[in-house]
């Protein structure tokens, strides 16, 4: 199960930057407009936000596991499809690859307090090692491949081979391994369980998710521009931008397991958040000054999200509340989070250049620092 799991969250982010790190290739083949390539690059995080309204659902119908396994078949059934026709398609097979990652986003995390209750913290370090090393792995190779087989199609839909492997994993774990069947029944609300809308707490940490989300999407879509305009060679901007994401793998094994061993997360959410606010403020004020240095500070500080995956299982006392928090702060959060590339440029573009943006994203990093806090404190919804 453990091994399902690490293969699971290898898959769910190749589909968003396989496609990315050719889109160049994608545009001049297709033929397609600006306006096409905007919607694309938003789809992934609206489809996060939106499909996650349903994970839930699924879990109770079919059980965590069955649901795990139906959305890794979702996922590769829309890695084959993309690359088979036209622009609609490219669009129609990328929503239903990213439904399925938007399913396993929020079921998996269960899964992980279900199966392990005693070692949340290190699964889901894991977890968030094994889907940031993917994500790096499907920028880095996917270029690579399209040298290899002259077409950005195979290049692109050879990823779907990687989750049917997980799939068959998966069903292997779910069969032979840890009994998750239980997960199921555990998610089925009970009359007496009071709405997480109403409850201060699993608004803080939706709120915290989506922004941290909001910050790692904005470096992801932003960072090499940046430094482009700070003088930086494109070569350099691409490889600080790969900087940032591999450092989520072993940010994500030593982050969750630290959180997990204490009763309150706050002193790890404040030291995040200040390399984030010292990493984002240098690249403000000083880009091209120590753009290694401060890539790295923003690339550590976004341990944030391993940490907002862990809290969301050590502020539930059930997999009932796992589930429903998930959905909730995953859902909600990635829809915040969607906003935030877009008005970065937009922002950008009003004033002519990045200290304003920037700027505004410090903001935002205190508030997210000051939502950690509360967050990490230790208590349930």
């Amino acid at each position: 199960m453990a091994i399902g799991v690490a293969l699971a969250a290898a898959n769910l982010r190749p589909a968003v930057t396989s496609l990315a790190s050719v889109l160049g290739d994608v545009r001049g083949s297709l033929g397609v407009s600006t306006a096409w390539t905007s919607s694309l690059t938003a789809l992934p995080t609206l489809c996060f936000g939106f499909a996650a309204f349903l994970a839930p659902w699924l879990g109770r119908r079919l059980g965590m596991a069955r649901a795990v396994a139906l959305a890794l078949a979702v996922l590769t059934a829309g890695l084959v499809l993309r690359v088979v026709d036209g622009p609609l398609v490219v669009l129609g097979g990328t929503f239903i690859a990213c439904a399925g990652i938007a399913v396993c986003n929020v079921v998996i995390p269960v899964v992980v307090k279900d199966s392990f209750p005693g070692r949340v913290g290190l699964i889901t370090g894991v977890y968030t090692a094994a889907l940031a090393a993917g994500a790096a792995v499907g920028a880095a190779f996917t270029p690579v491949l399209e040298s290899v087989f002259g077409s950005w199609r195979l290049a692109v839909g050879a990823w779907a081979f990687l989750s049917l492997a997980a799939l068959v994993i998966w069903l292997s774990g779910a069969r032979h391994g840890v009994a998750v069947a239980r997960a199921a029944e555990a998610t089925r609300p009970a009359a007496v369980k009071r709405s997480l809308a109403r409850n201060p707490l699993a608004w803080v940490i939706t709120v915290f998710f989506g922004l941290q989300s909001l910050l790692a999407y904005t470096v992801m879509g932003w960072l090499p521009q940046i430094l482009g305009d700070a003088g930086v060679d494109r070569t350099t901007a691409g490889l600080l931008l790969a900087i940032t994401m591999v450092l989520g793998v072993p940010v994500s094994l030593v982050v969750p397991p630290l959180a997990a061993r204490r009763p309150s997360q706050s002193p790890l959410v404040l030291a995040l958040g200040s390399l984030s606010i010292a990493g984002v403020l240098g690249l403000a004020l000083a880009p091209a000054w120590a753009p290694a240095l401060w890539v790295v500070l923003v690339g550590v500080g976004m341990g944030m999200f391993p940490l907002a995956l862990v809290m969301i299982s050590l502020r539930t006392s059930s997999t009932s509340d796992t589930a429903r928090l998930s959905a909730m702060a995953q859902s909600i959060g990635y829809l915040i989070s969607a906003s935030g590339p877009f008005a970065f440029g937009v922002l950008r573009g009003v004033t002519g250049d990045w200290t304003v943006s920037m700027l505004l994203l410090v903001v935002l990093l205190v508030v997210l620092t000051g939502l950690g806090w509360v967050a990490g404190r230790p208590r349930t919804v």
